[in-house]
């Protein structure tokens, strides 16, 4: 077998490969012959069909079928021999492919980029440093609060937090219009889930007020009818409670499953949580500036095969999580917004994959089955989840590429520069805002 390999582009490989006429023909004979053994003809028992009747009427098909199946494995001699691996699909072109003659084609393809990891030694990356303090604890104890509230009759006029019941009717230019009259519409003043004039038309009003006073709606609003307009409100107040939040007492860590331990017990274990959530935010900061210097420090070439697999698995994403069907691409956005995600993923996955070959890294099983214990965690059953995931193949892989991915992290953070930036948990998760 003799193989021509050319390079007809940076990445982009065409692989002319020549095989014997001596062995497609030797193919093309063993199959015929294993064929006859089987073959059904009329006038004939299974079976016992002359071989050169067979040949006549089945020689064409038999022919298309070894010839497939001697590209397919000569090509993947040839780029065994080659030390080539195609990105995406092959073209294959054929040159001849004659009985009789040498087998001649042509395999096109791209290849991933050949890539030197370099420059991690100027590379300077922030890392957050923050404890979780009582005081944040408290806080977050509080925040619960907040989130299992009861409402009580009001004794004074309504004011941020309270819960104002109203019936109204909106106008534009006099007259009503589509969607502006309901009945009985609790209203969280403060709350921001109605509009701001809304919520501020019911500032210091008691039960039983009417009122009337103007709306704007933004200029975005999803009713391009209303977007921008002024209409006139008049709302009647049905009731105003204002918020009472539980005792921190047994009942209330009971509600958030602490069922033994008390009120110590849940600041235990919220400051634990706490904990892992400041963790996880401090590894993602220093993870993102690390692939970003890295993917700069490192340009690389995208194939264009993979750039687009990857640009339609961020469309996939998007329709999965529009609640439409993922298989439906047709109805996902254009591919130019998802472009610079995608070879940005592409670029990092080509860089990543060299530091783990170049570096001989393998999987960290302690790590692996941490990760496998905390995804399982978050399921009613975390042992028969974390069962489940090792008895997948696929979400096993999933984990293992996530866990491969944190051990080029660390790789990376002990080559590059870390520069340490006093913080606080309430200003690295945002919390209070």
């Amino acid at each position: 077998m003799m193989v021509l390999v050319q390079n007809t582009g940076s990445l982009e490989r065409r692989v002319e490969v020549s095989v014997p006429a001596a062995e497609v023909e030797q193919a093309y004979e063993a199959r015929l012959k294993s064929f006859s053994r089987t073959a059904r003809l009329k006038g004939f028992r299974p079976g016992k069909a002359p071989i050169n009747v067979v040949r006549r009427q089945y020689g064409p098909q038999i022919q298309e079928e070894v010839t497939s199946d001697v590209v397919r494995q000569s090509l993947a001699r040839a780029l065994e021999q080659q030390r080539l691996t195609p990105v995406g699909g092959t073209r294959i072109e054929p040159l001849s492919m004659s009985m009789g003659q040498d087998l001649r084609y042509a395999a096109v393809f791209e290849v991933y980029p050949e890539v030197e990891i370099k420059g991690l030694e100027s590379i300077e990356v922030v890392k957050p440093v923050a404890d979780v303090t009582a005081a944040d604890v408290e806080a977050m104890i509080e925040n619960l609060r907040g989130q299992r509230p009861t409402y009580v009759e009001a004794t004074r006029p309504a004011q941020d937090g309270d819960r104002v019941t109203v019936d109204f009717e909106g106008k534009l230019d006099g007259v009503a219009f589509e969607g502006g009259t309901a009945q009985n519409v609790p209203v969280i003043l403060g709350g921001g889930r109605m509009l701001k004039d809304f919520e501020a038309g019911l500032q210091g009003v008691s039960k039983g007020d009417t009122r009337t006073f103007p709306v704007r709606f933004p200029d975005d609003y999803g009713k391009e009818d209303l977007a921008g307009r002024t209409a006139e409100f008049s709302v009647t107040v049905k009731d105003v409670q204002q918020k009472e939040l539980p005792p921190v007492d047994e009942e209330f860590c009971r509600a958030f499953g602490v069922t033994e331990g008390g009120v110590v017990q849940l600041q235990k274990e919220v400051e634990e949580n706490m904990k892992r959530e400041l963790a996880n935010t401090v590894r993602t900061r220093l993870k993102t500036q690390l692939m970003d210097k890295l993917l700069e420090a490192n340009p690389v070439e995208v194939p264009t095969a993979a750039l687009e697999s990857q640009v339609r698995e961020l469309q996939t994403d998007w329709l999965r999580r529009m609640g439409a069907d993922p298989k439906q691409l047709k109805e996902a956005p254009p591919r130019e917004p998802f472009e610079a995600t995608a070879r940005r993923r592409v670029g990092l996955g080509i860089l990543i994959g060299e530091i783990i070959r170049r570096e001989n890294l393998r999987i960290d099983e302690a790590r692996l089955e941490e990760r496998i214990e905390s995804t399982a965690a978050g399921y009613p059953d975390p042992e028969s989840a974390a069962r489940q995931i090792r008895d997948s193949r696929e979400l096993l892989s999933q984990l293992e590429a996530v866990v491969l991915e944190d051990q080029v992290v660390d790789w990376l953070t002990a080559k590059v520069k870390v520069v340490e930036q006093p913080s606080s948990f309430k200003e690295l998760m945002n919390f209070g805002s």
